[in-house]
C-alpha cells in the first residue's frame, strides 16, 4: 500500500467515479482501475460498489478513507514542518461567515498582508456549519464562526461580540413582540447559518410559525430585499450600520436572550500551526 495508490483511492472516493478520477489525476482509466483492484486484493476486501453512475464506498471503503485522509494530511503536515523556516509565506485559507467578512475582516486582512506580503491569503465565505466542516476536513486553515462551538478537535479563540437586531424596511411600525411579525416573510441565509438558527429558535420558543422563509446566498441580497419591504431579517447591527444611518432600514431590538452572539476563530487542535497562521492569530490578538 503506497502513497500514490492511496491518493488514487481518495480521489475515486471523493469523485465517485473512476473516469472522473482518471481525468483529475491525468491517468489512464485502466491504470486507476488496476490500482483499485490491487488495493482491494492487498486488503482482501471490497472497497467500492460499482453501479451505472459510478462508484460508492463500502463500509470498509469508508473506514479506509478515514485513515487515508489522516495519512495524507500527516505527510503534508510533515512537509510543512520541515520546510517552515518561520517566515510567513505560502497559502493561508481562511473561512468566514459573510457578515463577518463584510465588516470585520477588511481591516484585519489589510494589516496582515502589509506585514506579511509573501502569504497567499484566500477568503472563503460560508455558513458556520460549512466553515466548521471545512476546518475539520483540512480544507480551511481556520475560520470565523458563531458560538457555541463544542468539538474535541477544534481550538477556538473569541474575537468579536456582535449585537443582533431585527431589520425591516424604514416605514415598518415598531415591533413590540413576535406577534407583530408572525405574518412577515423571513429573509435568511441557507441552512447552517447560525443567525438563521437563532431567529428560527425565537419563533419556535414563542410557538409561532413564520408565514414564509426565503433563502439568499449573499448579504447584499438580503439587505436589498428587506429595504424593499419583502420581509424581515436578523443580522449583526454592525453590518447594517450604514443603511440604518441613511434611513434605508429600521432596526428593532430583540429579547435579551437572543441579542448577543460571540464570533470565534477556530482551527484544528491536532494540526501543526504554520508561521502564516501563527502570525494571523497574533494579528487577531492585537
Amino acid at each position: 500500500m503506497d502513497l500514490s495508490t492511496l491518493r488514487v483511492f481518495q480521489t475515486v472516493a471523493k469523485l465517485g467515479s473512476i473516469s472522473q478520477a482518471a481525468r483529475e489525476l491525468q491517468y489512464a482509466q485502466s491504470n486507476i482501475t488496476m490500482k483499485i483492484q490491487q488495493l482491494e486484493a492487498e486488503l482482501q476486501t471490497t472497497l467500492f460498489y460499482r453501479h451505472n453512475r459510478g462508484t460508492a464506498l463500502t463500509a470498509k471503503g469508508s473506514l479506509l478513507l478515514t485513515y487515508t485522509e489522516k495519512i495524507l494530511n500527516l505527510i503534508e503536515e510533515a512537509k510543512n514542518v520541515i520546510n517552515d523556516d518561520q517566515t510567513p509565506k505560502g497559502p493561508l485559507i481562511i473561512g468566514s461567515m459573510e457578515t463577518t467578512a463584510a465588516v470585520r475582516l477588511p481591516a484585519i486582512f489589510s494589516k496582515y498582508l502589509i506585514n506579511y506580503p509573501d502569504v497567499d491569503l484566500t477568503l472563503k465565505t460560508g455558513s458556520t456549519e460549512e466553515n466548521i466542516l471545512g476546518v475539520l476536513q483540512y480544507e480551511l486553515d481556520g475560520a470565523f464562526v458563531a458560538e457555541p462551538i463544542e468539538h474535541p478537535d477544534l481550538i477556538q479563540k473569541e474575537v468579536f461580540e456582535e449585537e443582533l437586531v431585527l431589520v425591516t424596511d424604514a416605514i415598518h411600525p415598531p415591533i413590540s413582540s413576535i406577534k407583530d411579525i408572525q405574518t412577515k416573510t423571513l429573509l435568511v441565509f441557507r441552512t447552517g447559518c447560525s443567525y438563521r438558527e437563532r431567529l428560527e429558535q425565537w419563533f419556535h420558543q414563542e410557538r409561532v410559525i413564520p408565514k414564509k422563509i426565503m433563502e439568499f446566498g449573499t448579504l447584499d441580497a438580503i439587505i436589498g430585499c428587506v429595504s424593499a419591504g419583502l420581509g424581515i431579517s436578523m443580522v449583526p447591527q454592525s453590518v447594517v450600520e450604514k443603511q440604518l444611518q441613511e434611513g434605508a432600514l429600521r432596526k428593532h431590538l430583540l429579547p435579551k436572550e437572543y441579542r448577543k452572539v460571540k464570533t470565534v476563530f477556530i482551527y484544528r487542535k491536532d494540526k501543526y500551526v504554520p508561521s502564516a497562521l501563527l502570525k494571523f492569530l497574533n494579528v487577531l490578538s492585537e
